[in-house]
């Protein structure tokens, strides 16, 4: 009997504080989607606030918030690792619900396209629409529109997915469109994929980038906003840190945690949103160090499975004698290498308790490392980024939260001590206009007739009300959001049993068969073999082509009668073996217009060929023995290989906004730095290539 009630009392125990491990990230276990781009204009709205606000990039979002890109603009979240969800302008995109295993999002009405490159085991993303419910399970490009009462949605990449209705499930495979019309009783077509458009090649180009972000080296898999940090900082090795970043254009005063404000999130409670365009990874994850001048922030090793907080400082309340005189005050400092973390959200057991989730390197506490099983006692705990010049920040208390920019105090070095830490909550309650970090000018409303439209949906949408009254935060609808219609399904069988959608009855176009993938050969530098010059053997030859069949017969028969090309003017003998190199190089310059129609470009090339031979001095050569024309027209074979090349380069629409390298670096409200003298970096670069690649590098130029 003893034994029994010890066990339930441990059992209590565990229900009401449970590990930390399993508390550090309240009611659910995954990262908050993330606002990683906007071009344009863009609208955001948290339930509970005043009213629509301008969105702000890298605001963590919470169920029950929703996004409106204006005209002539779009937006990107990045919802895990390597998988991004892109809105294109006039769309409506809502986060519902989010869990261990899934997320739920809706849209209303506009186009939206979903890569997900990575996608772990057993996690699903549920889209919801006016008519279907679509449901994805396997990596892959997806690309959905809806329009009134039809909804268009397709797959690439492999992308395989489920479609659910008032009349059931049904399978979609790959390289598939599916049209959905109606919503009362909706009818479902199937086509196959149509050509990618300029918005899908951007898309794809986009997402390369961030794969192929050199940042991914130092950071561990799952931190979001790694590839920002390319852009915007450098690299270095030093002691003790190992690889640390450091921010480019930073006034020389500047400390983390300075340039921004705290809005309230329903699950984390009050969270930083940086105005630096790189600012999540940084203010998310690892520690910030001060090292010879400069602030660098330090990841820290490598970890598994990282852990987003809502930020990594020390709070400390101020009292009205304090750095501002007259009133009371929260102040908060950068947490050092080590250091652990007090949080302030979370469930009892957790709030207040000393905290390294995600932290991969020594933990540290008042300068000395220590072993896992110390206690610590959080009264006696001092930072040690208070002592560097100005970087405890300091903001009344009355307008914390309560103002999106707004000018932070300094507390001076020298006193440090009158610091009170905060150990748990803090002494702030949220108000509405606390849930959005948008200021100044006045947001984009969707239509209402975009907003009132309800959705069908598998599982119902999460309570995101709650959290706010908690906290007495009254809150004031802005908008009526419609209930979903919830569709009741049995459960799904295997997705290789699934029905297939009808084949649509549309008299449409059939699409063309994609061109051929280029040779290897063709795709190297000119006059290159793999970052060598090409043999002597092979320079005299005329350029490789893809079409065998025209290239054996025309090329036997003009070969015997170039020795007597070359003999007929003496003088040019000896520069002939130079005069074939050059050949090869206007033929693979002219690489780089595609030209998609297989059966055209003999034609439209002639012209082209004529007017660049001169240049060549081959019309002499041609004169002598008309014959050689025959092997000039083939040379322009290689034509429709490197139309591939074109998709990596994003190319928009007349709608499109600006591109997306310059528009954080314009869109940014960080200040920029005055014009120094540059100084040395700490530590030594950390971005080296290895040399012999460096070398083919210059050679390729």
């Amino acid at each position: 009997m003893k034994s029994r009630l010890f066990a339930l009392a441990a059992l209590w125990v565990m229900v009401c504080c449970g590990p930390v491990g399993a508390q550090q990230v309240p009611g659910s276990d995954a990262t908050p989607p993330r606002l990683s781009l906007i071009e344009g204009t863009a609208s955001f709205w948290r339930p509970g606030a005043e009213d629509w606000a301008p969105a702000r990039l890298n605001t963590p979002l919470a169920p029950g918030d929703a996004l409106y890109a204006g005209d002539r603009s779009d937006f990107e979240l990045q919802i895990g690792a390597r998988t991004f969800v892109r809105a294109a302008e006039r769309t409506q995109l809502s986060l519902v619900n989010q869990g261990t295993a899934f997320i739920q999002l809706k849209i209303t009405d506009g186009l939206a396209s979903f890569d997900l490159r990575t996608l772990p085991a057993r996690y699903t993303v549920e889209l919801d629409t006016p008519n279907a419910v679509f449901t994805i399970d396997h990596t892959g490009y997806y690309r959905i529109e809806v329009a009134g009462d039809v909804t268009r949605f397709i797959t690439r990449r492999g992308g395989r997915a489920t479609i659910t209705t008032t009349s059931g499930s049904r399978g979609i495979l790959p390289s598939e469109e599916i049209v959905v019309r109606g919503e009362v009783a909706p009818a479902i077509e199937t086509y196959v994929a149509p050509e990618i458009d300029s918005w899908d090649r951007w898309n794809y180009a986009r997402t390369e980038h961030d794969a192929e972000a050199m940042s991914a080296r130092y950071v561990p898999a799952g931190v979001y906003g790694a590839d920002t940090l390319d852009d915007y900082g450098n690299w270095r090795q030093v002691p003790v840190y190992g690889a640390v970043w450091v921010p480019d254009r930073v006034p020389p005063d500047w400390v983390p945690y300075s340039t921004g404000s705290w809005i309230w999130d329903p699950l984390f409670g009050w969270t930083w949103i940086d105005d630096a365009p790189w600012g999540w990874a940084p203010y998310h994850y690892g520690r910030w160090v001060f090292i010879n001048g400069f602030w660098a922030w330090a990841p820290g090793p490598v970890v598994v499975r990282p852990v987003y907080a809502p930020a990594l400082v020390a709070f400390f309340s101020v009292g009205r004698g304090g750095v501002l005189v007259g009133t009371s005050a929260v102040s908060w400092v950068a947490l050092g290498w080590g250091e652990p973390c007090i949080p302030w959200w979370g469930r009892p057991g957790f709030v207040g308790k000393p905290w390294w989730g995600g932290w991969g390197g020594p933990r540290v506490v008042n300068n000395v490392v220590i072993n896992r099983t110390t206690v610590v006692n959080v009264n006696r705990i001092s930072f040690q980024n208070t002592r560097v010049r100005d970087a405890v920040v300091a903001v009344p208390a009355e307008r914390f939260g309560r103002v999106s920019t707004i000018r932070h105090a300094r507390i001076p070095v020298a006193r440090p001590a009158e610091l009170a830490p905060v150990r748990g909550a803090l002494p702030v309650k949220p108000a509405p206009v606390s849930l959005v970090a948008g200021g100044g000018d006045a947001a984009v409303r969707p239509p209402a007739a975009v907003l009132s439209k309800p959705v069908v949906a598998i599982r119902p949408f999460r309570e995101h009300q709650m959290p706010l009254q908690v906290e007495g935060v009254r809150a004031k609808p802005a908008i009526a959001e419609p209930e979903p219609r919830i569709i009741s399904v049995p459960k799904r069988p295997a997705q290789a049993d699934l029905p297939r959608p009808p084949f649509g009855q549309e008299s449409g176009p059939e699409r063309p068969r994609p061109a051929p993938v280029p040779r290897f050969e063709e795709m190297k530098p000119a006059g290159t073999a793999q970052g060598r010059a090409q043999p002597e053997s092979r320079r005299n030859e005329p350029p490789r082509r893809n079409e065998p069949i025209q290239a054996v017969p025309r090329e036997t028969a003009p070969k015997p009668e170039q020795p007597p090309m070359r003999t007929a003017p003496p003088a040019a003998i000896p520069p002939a073996p130079p005069a074939a190199a050059p050949r090869m190089e206007p033929e693979r310059r002219e690489f780089r217009e595609p030209r998609r129609n297989e059966a055209a470009p003999v034609p439209r090339e002639t012209a082209p060929r004529e007017s660049a031979m001169p240049r060549l001095e081959q019309p002499p050569m041609r004169a002598t023995p008309p014959a050689v024309m025959s092997p000039a027209q083939p040379a322009a074979a290689p034509r429709m290989e490197p139309e591939r090349r074109e998709f990596r380069e994003p190319r928009r629409n007349e709608a499109a906004p600006v591109p997306r390298t310059a528009s954080p670096r314009e869109e940014s409200r960080i200040r920029e730095a005055p014009a120094a003298e540059p100084r040395a970096l700490p530590g030594k670069p950390a971005n080296r290539m290895f040399p012999h690649e460096q070398e083919k590098a210059e050679k390729s130029r």
